[in-house]
């Protein structure tokens, strides 16, 4: 049965080795900033955003320049998002098989690369519509790989008690950033055209390459060879589908982003064409924005304590909701400025809240990949809703597409009755290493497979009802773990009998499967035994296929 734990001298010595040092006190909002590392990084991260938001206000006023129409507008925001929708799973995928320090390290360089030649075409004049499409896609694809890179690193950096603070403060430096950077960005725009800003972004990122390249990470090696690419990224996405939470916080995130995202994909042209602001006035409602999104991260982590993320995310919602409809209608840049006061403090919110939520309820192994299925269904929601809002506003006009995309983000609290969202910090997510090492007649071929395991249990006629109701979640718990078939079955001849069979592609992936258990699947198993005769399995089996390779279903 499997209930021993094996013996992993080397790798315990290396995690307790890798293992960021507990914290001195109880983790508040602001503890993460006393260790180093993560004050350096988080410091140059708001360095590179705010020349991030510099380059936003850039290019979207260039687009505005050289084609003033709300379809080739609203596709600046689609290229921006379109290549993190194509690549942000194989970079997330990445971040678990590569050393991640080195990865992001690559994706900024190509970023400083990106923008430093755009800003040298838009200065010689050679930037066409077209053009500038294409080098905002490029700029997206490093910030494709860099993204889950970074998130999947923070655990790393600051531990997963200080993960909520590091989580916040992250959201923070955003818009932080998001303050300053639009109104610096116009300024800019205004004052030396948008090459200049795309230059300045380019400088932007060489804060952060410096403290990666004298970041020393100790390097952490596995007991099993690493995955490959195509099946790591299987692995990842069926994980994804057996994540509850995880599904919750996806649906809900994408429901809200397709009609957030008429904010982000039509604001330009609402300042140029209804309020007749030019750059610097565009950059300054960014910048109301921003400064609402920081004074809601002043006061959240005191509200976040009295409140739950459920209705956090609903309140947050409903607000953003109304800041829409404030756009739809407001005759003035005043009201504009008032409405992106409060939008910004509902973005925050909402977004800091589905960011926790997924960070919280995964375990190390697979966190790149499923933060990429979040950061997927998240730019993947932005780049398409861009593009189907600058066709519905080039057919409606611009504000009635803003009291469409109001109706739209209040209709999506809806789907809380069906899609809650609730974090992992009740959940303990650590390896359990609880399976002993399968008894073999030799050596097997790690490549060897499929394989099918099965446990037979016994279980009174009682207790068979919350056994099949118990078992359930390790159904989960396999599916997550790596199998790609997992049923149960009774005996026709004798009820009390139960035989749990799951299968996995390979004998390899099976050893993964006693990597990455957790406690919280160690009592998943716990629960449904106790209502087995002997609290355990009669008997385990490990069969391997002697045929062709079975098509997975």
């Amino acid at each position: 049965m499997e209930t021993e734990t094996p013996e992993r001298p080397a790798a315990a010595i290396e995690d307790a080795r890798t293992a960021p040092a507990p914290p001195a006190s109880s983790p508040s909002s602001w503890s993460p900033l006393r260790q180093r590392l993560f004050r350096a990084l988080w410091l140059a991260n708001m360095v590179s955003f705010v020349g991030t938001w510099i380059h936003e206000v850039g290019a979207a006023w260039l687009m505005t320049s050289l084609a003033p129409t709300p379809v080739w507008v609203a596709a600046v925001q689609a290229a921006a998002m379109l290549p993190m929708f194509l690549l942000v799973l194989p970079a997330g995928t990445l971040a678990d098989l590569l050393d991640r320090r080195r990865l992001l390290l690559a994706a900024v360089i190509w970023m400083v690369a990106v923008s430093g030649s755009l800003g040298a075409l838009t200065l010689a004049g050679e930037v066409t519509p077209p053009l500038l499409l294409v080098f905002t896609a490029l700029l997206a694809g490093g910030q494709a790989f860099a993204a889950p890179t970074w998130q999947s690193l923070l655990p790393e950096v600051v531990g997963r008690e200080e993960l909520p603070g590091a989580i916040a403060l992250g959201s923070l430096s955003v818009n932080l950033a998001r303050s300053v950077g639009p109104a610096i960005g116009g300024v800019i725009v205004a004052a030396a055209g948008p090459g200049a800003a795309f230059l300045l972004n380019a400088v932007s990122f060489i804060v952060i390459v410096a403290v990666l390249a004298s970041w020393r990470r100790p390097g952490i090696a596995g007991p099993l060879p690493a995955e490959r690419l195509l099946g790591a990224m299987r692995t990842g996405l069926r994980y994804v589908g057996h994540a509850p939470r995880l599904v919750s916080v996806l649906v809900r995130s994408s429901a809200f982003i397709a009609c957030g995202t008429a904010l982000w994909a039509l604001l330009p042209l609402l300042a140029r064409r209804e309020l007749g602001l030019g750059a610097a006035g565009y950059g300054g409602l960014l910048a109301v924005f921003g400064v609402g999104a920081v004074s809601a991260a002043a006061v959240l982590p005191r509200v976040r304590r009295r409140v739950s993320t459920e209705a956090l995310a609903t309140i947050a919602a409903l607000v953003f909701a109304v800041t829409l409809s404030g756009l739809s209608v407001a005759p003035r840049a005043g009201w504009v400025a008032a409405a992106m006061f409060a939008g910004g403090a509902a973005w925050l919110t909402l977004l800091s809240g589905f960011q926790i939520a997924a960070q919280t309820v995964l375990p190390e192994w697979v966190r790149g990949r499923a933060l990429a299925a979040y950061l997927l269904v998240f730019f993947g929601s932005m780049g398409l809703a861009s593009l189907a809002w600058g066709a519905i506003a080039s057919a409606l006009g611009l504000r009635p597409a803003f009291a469409l995309a109001a109706l739209g983000a209040a209709a999506s609290v809806l789907l809380r009755a069906r899609f809650r969202l609730r974090t992992g910090e009740d959940l303990d997510l650590s390896p359990s290493r609880h399976w002993p090492a399968p008894a073999t007649a030799g050596e097997i071929a790690p490549e060897r497979g499929p394989v099918m395991i099965t446990l037979e249990y016994r279980v009174p006629p009682e207790e068979a009802a919350e056994f099949e109701r118990a078992m359930a979640k390790v159904r989960m718990a396999r599916r997550r773990d790596g199998a790609y078939f997992w049923d149960l079955f009774t005996d026709a001849a004798d009820p009390e009998r139960y035989v749990e069979i799951y299968l996995t592609d390979s004998w390899l992936e099976h050893l993964r499967q006693h990597e990455r258990v957790t406690e919280q699947d160690r009592r998943a198993e716990a629960v449904a035994r106790e209502h087995v005769v002997g609290g355990a399995p009669r008997a385990v089996t490990h069969l391997l296929s002697v045929g062709r390779r079975a098509r997975r279903g």
